[in-house]
């Protein structure tokens, strides 16, 4: 479910949408700190001010803007992206994907400006949409156990609590931003998942004949061998020991 092996060839065609947000929001950031962009990050950071004063863009703006100072943000939030968002994206379709994205980005900008309308610090990234992520998969580990399996789910609930208590740990974090990005996430989730069927890498493979029908075989992946299966789960685990490192490290530098 969270495993890439697509080729990147595939990974377009199978994720279009996921491909456009990871693209979009990489270029921006390269524009950024290249000189052209610039205009970009000071007309869409998020500032409550400014969102006070009738920039209501700004509550959008934000989720495709990154730090211009550090790379590590736009690329963990371009991994993340990669790594979660495939899935749901299979599973709900490209519109209500997109939506679950800009809707929870959204989300959680609205309520950093509600606590605080007249703030002035910038913050930017797609962390809350990426929250939004997580508390949809939430949702479906407590409520729709169906549509992901117990390895995911462990995989899936341990990142977060990771993330959190990153959230709460690392200075200049918006706090409200990943909290209710990941609140809005779990307020959607009975909707956008209604009826949605789990993730199936077979899906992803039918292919039609020359007759204009359909066949695949569901269980044509189970009856392959994939060597790297094996290493799924420690490589996994070395991410996960990678956030707390960073997470602990960023704290103190």
């Amino acid at each position: 479910m969270f495993i890439r092996n697509e080729s990147f060839r595939d990974f377009i065609r199978f994720y279009p949408v996921v491909t456009a947000l990871v693209a979009i929001q990489l270029v921006v950031w390269l524009l950024i700190i290249l000189g052209p962009g610039r205009p970009l990050f000071q007309m869409g950071a998020g500032v409550n001010l400014f969102i006070e004063n009738g920039e209501y863009w700004r509550l959008i703006t934000p989720i495709f803007l990154h730090d211009p100072n550090g790379v590590m943000h736009v690329l963990f939030n371009s991994f993340s992206l990669v790594l979660f968002g495939p899935a749901l994206e299979q599973m709900t379709g490209k519109l209500r994907f997109l939506l679950i994205y800009l809707l929870t980005g959204f989300a959680g900008n609205l309520f950093t400006f509600i606590v605080d309308p007249s703030a002035y610090y910038v913050h930017v990234g797609a962390s809350g949409a990426i929250y939004g992520l997580f508390g949809m998969y939430m949702y479906m580990v407590f409520f729709r156990k169906h549509l992901i399996d117990r390895a995911n789910a462990q995989i899936v609930t341990t990142i977060l609590v990771i993330g959190l208590i990153m959230t709460f740990l690392r200075p200049g974090i918006n706090i409200l931003g990943h909290l209710f990005g990941f609140i809005g996430g779990l307020a959607l989730a009975p909707i956008f998942l209604n009826n949605v069927k789990p993730f199936a890498m077979w899906r992803n493979n039918r292919g039609r004949s020359q007759d204009g029908n359909v066949h695949f075989d569901p269980n044509r992946w189970n009856k392959k061998r994939i060597p790297w299966k094996k290493y799924l789960v420690p490589a996994l685990w070395v991410f996960i020991g990678l956030l707390v490192v960073l997470g602990v490290l960023g704290r103190f530098l």
